[in-house]
């Protein structure tokens, strides 16, 4: 993520700044990629905070107006949880913004989002043609915590959550090419096998022995789908990682050159190389403050490719070239 001019003064904003230091209320115009100081902002942001510009007076901003449905006030905390839930969309939003995804140059569907707080019982996230279903309960740190630890996952952060169900509704976006769904199974197998019947298996039976060998998580071993999402949301997660490195003002010999633009690197390997240096230097620095790794995971060979698979597909799908 960039880090971005105060349009009224010295200094530098944030991608979630409000307003600048000295309280001036500035937004976010995601088409300019830069904050301005002046309305319509979004209807949402006395509600929930949100910082981006919207098209006229009282309307919703671009993200915001993806939300078909919204979690119930009335459950404890779903009006916090969804506002770090939408936070972590225009976050996302923003990155795949970097490819034209969801701009309006794109002259696809964008996604429908259901954002639902937990009741009685958890909400299944996921996604159905065009439809990305997320609980906001999942802002909780403890409940993340929890959950995270009883399915032995190393990440999971609602960012990470807004990358793989995003991931999975872009797959759906591609599929819709001649020229995709050949190339894909190619690579990750066929999508048609029963995905239930595959869940089930691995939940009962675990992984396949060779698993680190062949894809990025213990999950993404269950299902094609599930492949793709895991090496598409680690596509977004490597890419930002190097893109925030850069725009922080950082340096590393492992960088291919001074204001390098990871999201405009048409070289896959290049960007993995970089991305894959800059976070093992990363856990080092986090292992000093005794805090876990930032990007705990290992890239085989196998999961190298689907990296640059996915880079291809992604940096291309949205405009159809």
């Amino acid at each position: 993520m960039r880090v971005f001019s105060n349009p009224v003064g010295p200094g530098s904003l944030w991608f979630d700044n409000l307003t600048t230091a000295e309280g001036t209320p500035v937004a976010y115009d995601p088409q300019a990629r830069a904050f301005v100081p002046m309305p319509p902002f979004c209807a949402n942001r006395e509600v929930i905070g949100c910082n981006w510009i919207a098209p006229e007076q009282g309307a919703f901003c671009r993200a915001c107006a993806m939300t078909a449905l919204a979690p119930d006030p009335a459950i404890p905390d779903a009006i916090p949880n969804w506002a770090t839930t939408e936070a972590a969309k225009r976050w996302v939003l923003d990155n795949l913004g970097r490819w034209h995804w969801f701009r309006p140059e794109d002259p696809g569907a964008p996604p429908v989002f259901h954002l639902l707080a937990e009741g009685h019982t958890p909400v299944a996230m996921g996604h159905v043609e065009g439809v990305v279903t997320i609980s906001v309960a999942e802002a909780n740190p403890v409940l993340s915590t929890t959950r995270r630890e009883a399915l032995d996952e190393p990440y999971r952060t609602m960012i990470g959550h807004m990358r793989h169900e995003i991931a999975h509704m872009l797959w759906w976006r591609l599929s819709l090419r001649e020229d995709f769904l050949d190339a894909f199974r190619a690579m990750f197998g066929d999508e048609r096998v029963d995905y239930q019947a595959a869940l089930q298996h691995h939940y009962n039976q675990g992984p396949p022995a060779d698993w680190k060998s062949r894809f990025l998580s213990s999950y993404a071993s269950s299902h094609p789908h599930e492949d793709w999402a895991e090496t598409a949301a680690h596509l977004l997660h490597l890419t930002d990682i190097t893109d925030s490195f850069v725009a922080a003002g950082l340096w590393s010999p492992e960088l291919p050159g001074a204001n390098w633009d990871p999201y405009a690197e048409p070289d896959a390997e290049k960007l993995i190389y970089a991305a894959a240096s800059l976070a093992m230097g990363v856990n080092h620095i986090n292992r000093s403050m005794g805090l876990s790794d930032l990007y705990p995971f290992v890239l085989s060979g196998v999961a190298q490719r689907k990296l640059a698979f996915v880079h291809h597909w992604l940096r291309r799908g949205a405009q159809g070239w």
